[in-house]
């Protein structure tokens, strides 16, 4: 068993709807009012919710959008490129790593409203990372585009496009 697969034994993950690997590791029992929200959310949240996520090798985080910030933490395994095109169709990279003087971090924040997606880096076998979005994560917050919606939409950003998406 490789260390990706003894990861996914070991904190119980599940397939992700967007690609690779998660269970949520915490949900805030405390709930937020759909009042005391901004009018993008449409009903109450929790506080915060976190997760693991985890891709292998030829895996990837397909481009998706949440209505939220959300907070990823490097834990272990080959460094993870994170792909963000937001709202105004910039696209930037933040790569999750260790090597800090090849400008990897450990932690980097993906803005609400943006698409974003990740896969590993050239040669890479996994990365474990962690997610942790608030106000807390509510599958009505989340969007996945088609690749042909992200085209039209994006045309100047097709190849992280077709990278991202299938």
């Amino acid at each position: 068993m490789n260390d990706a697969d003894r990861w996914i034994e070991a904190l119980q993950l599940q397939p992700h709807p967007e690609g690779g690997w998660f269970r949520e590791s915490y949900r805030s029992s405390e709930l937020i009012s759909r009042a005391a929200l901004p009018a993008r959310f449409s009903g109450d949240r929790c506080f915060s919710t976190a997760i693991y996520f985890l891709l292998k090798a030829g895996e990837f985080s397909a481009l998706h959008r949440i209505k939220q910030d959300e907070v990823w933490h490097f834990y272990d395994g080959d460094l993870l490129t994170i792909e963000v095109i937001d709202p105004a169709g910039n696209h930037s990279s933040i790569q999750l790593g260790q090597d800090f003087a090849a400008g990897h971090t450990l932690q980097a924040v993906v803005e609400g409203g943006c698409l974003f997606g990740a896969s590993l880096a050239g040669g890479g076998s996994y990365a474990l990372v962690g997610c942790t979005v608030a106000p807390g994560f509510d599958f009505a917050d989340f969007e996945l585009p088609k690749r042909a919606e992200l085209l039209e939409q994006f045309p100047e950003q097709r190849e992280i496009i077709e990278k991202l998406t299938n």
